[in-house]
């Protein structure tokens, strides 16, 4: 069958049979029309001769053109449906795309903040207030503990042993894991704490209320209940613009930070995958990409030959 013949069979078969929307259909018409130009270049006229080999040599001929790797795991994709259809109505014996390889994509690296600016970010927050004392807090707290936004709005006052230095995290999995608290962070939240126990006093005092009305989440809400994850990055990002940091911070960033900064300094990545609760140390490896990278901007910066 010819190479025209054959897409245009498959596309009246979407459109028809699977009642795909003429919208979706053109997509796959383009993205198939480029496999079969490919084809036609390297000689091929009959959609029975389009084997692996011009399956490999289109995925590369996509790549070299600058197409993406999910764009080219599209195609592929597109081209595996055209021949298993194929397969099934008879026309080819076998699938060349198979084993074809996928196009690999890239593990993005985090944006992990400098030193300075997790000090200027932490700080930013008014310690004239209640909710500022909170939000200081809140913020050490994740820097200082590499926590989860899930991890972080759950804790409970109980989960915060202040006298170790300690707070115990539920992660993933339902895990628990304990994560050591630096000394700033336990002070930010002995502050937040205090004021917190004095302004529920004073309320309760005025309003009669019991003292065991009192919340036991460590971070709630405004209203008492418990902090939504989509609240504390809204808190993240405005603390950031109003300290002047540039770029957009969420708050995953604080968590890529941590690891960043103790990889950094010298910690060993099977403490780091402990503290951050990583099932799996390839998880955490991507940090000491990141770590390198430091390395070697700091070489080309500080090294006269570099």
């Amino acid at each position: 069958m010819k190479l025209d013949a054959a897409l245009d069979f498959y596309l009246q078969h979407l459109r028809v049979e699977r009642a795909l929307s003429n919208n979706t259909v053109m997509a796959y018409g383009r993205d198939l029309g480029k496999l079969l130009a490919f084809a036609d270049s390297q000689g091929v006229a009959e959609i029975e001769q389009v084997d692996l080999g011009v399956v490999s040599g289109w995925i590369r001929e996509m790549s070299k053109s600058g197409l993406g790797p999910r764009s080219s795991a599209r195609h592929l994709s597109s081209a595996r449906g055209l021949c298993k259809f194929l397969m099934r109505e008879g026309i080819l014996r076998a699938d060349p795309t198979e084993l074809a390889a996928r196009p690999r994509f890239g593990r993005k690296l985090p944006r992990a903040l400098g030193e300075q600016e997790m000090l200027t970010l932490i700080e930013a927050p008014s310690p004239d207030t209640l909710r500022g004392l909170r939000d200081r807090a809140m913020l050490s707290m994740m820097y200082a503990a590499g926590l989860r936004v899930s991890e972080l709005v759950q804790l409970t006052i109980g989960d915060v042993d202040r006298a170790r230095g300690v707070v115990s995290a539920l992660g993933k999995g339902k895990k628990r894991r304990l994560v050591p608290l630096g000394e700033v962070a336990l002070d930010h939240l002995t502050a937040y704490l205090t004021a917190r126990e004095a302004d529920f006093a004073a309320r309760a005092a005025a309003r009669g209320a019991s003292a065991a009305a009192v919340t036991q989440l460590l971070f709630p809400s405004p209203r008492g209940g418990k902090l939504t994850r989509q609240a504390f990055w809204k808190i993240v990002g405005r603390t950031a613009r109003g300290a002047g940091i540039r770029g957009h911070v969420h708050p995953h960033q604080l968590r890529h930070s941590f690891a960043t900064h103790l990889l950094s300094g010298g910690a060993d990545l099977r403490s780091v995958q402990t503290l951050l609760g990583h099932a799996n140390v390839a998880t955490t490896e991507i940090y000491t990409h990141v770590s390198q990278d430091r390395v070697r901007d700091a070489y080309r910066k500080a090294h006269p030959r570099a």
